[in-house]
């Protein structure tokens, strides 16, 4: 049965995204933060479809967390899910990518209109430097800065090295940082075809100040309230499936 569901969910998205991708070209001369919500609700759909599909139901604690002005958001990241569903969970926000993703046929033109911050990772002096000024712009723009502190999927109740990129850009900009744990990975795992049915839980923690500090105290309190969070929400998961 979730080998059926999978390859329901993503026959499903293979037929959206042909004509949303005709529609996100349609939208590419409109503001940035109206062109945001349009092409935001590829992922949204998404989102929805895993919930009526797969079963993947989510619940959000702390959504009045989430302050008015914009902010860097630093989560954990475990899973393609909240790629998806952080596009319905939180205000227009871009995330800091690789640059060779703008190059890819179709898919790349539509992340470029999503107003991400593309940086070449291999030069990591000129990279932190281009995702503060083009980030400062972002947050002028009235977008949040997504960012992945561990840069890359991390299998849930494992742990990454935190990168202090985004805490960089949060100090030299003077924005607040939003911390988020989530437990997708126990549902929809890293690079794993088959999802599991159940309820996603994202915790959106207090907004953390970010001037008069280093980037090493900043991280170290969102990295120590993000795993904190994790392991709170796995063990709950485990004793309630024991």
């Amino acid at each position: 049965m979730k080998a059926l569901r999978a390859l329901v969910y993503y026959a499903l998205l293979v037929i959206i995204v042909v004509p949303y991708w005709v529609l996100v070209m349609c939208v590419a001369l409109l503001p940035r933060i109206p062109r945001w919500k349009i092409i935001a609700g590829w992922p949204r759909l998404a989102a929805w479809l895993a919930i009526y599909v797969l079963g993947i139901r989510y619940e959000v604690r702390g959504r009045e967390n989430i302050p008015a002005e914009p902010v860097v958001i630093l989560s954990k990241h475990s899973s393609a899910w909240e790629t998806l569903a952080y596009s319905e969970i939180f205000p227009p926000h871009v995330y800091v990518m690789k640059r060779e993703l703008m190059w890819l046929p179709f898919l790349g033109w539509g992340l470029a209109l999503f107003s991400p911050i593309f940086i070449n990772r291999a030069d990591k002096k000129n990279a932190l430097r281009r995702t503060v000024e083009i980030g400062k712009e972002r947050l002028a723009q009235g977008f949040c800065i997504m960012v992945y502190p561990e840069g890359t999927r991390i299998a849930v109740g494992k742990r990454g090295r935190y990168k202090l990129g985004g805490a960089h850009v949060a100090i030299q900009t003077g924005a607040r940082v939003l911390p988020v744990a989530h437990n997708a990975g126990l549902l929809w795992p890293r690079n794993a075809f088959l999802k599991h049915p159940g309820k996603v839980t994202v915790v959106i923690g207090e907004p953390i100040e970010s001037k008069g500090q280093s980037p090493e105290q900043l991280m170290r309190k969102v990295e120590d309230w993000v795993e904190g969070q994790v392991e709170i929400l796995v063990r709950a998961e485990t004793e309630r499936a024991a």
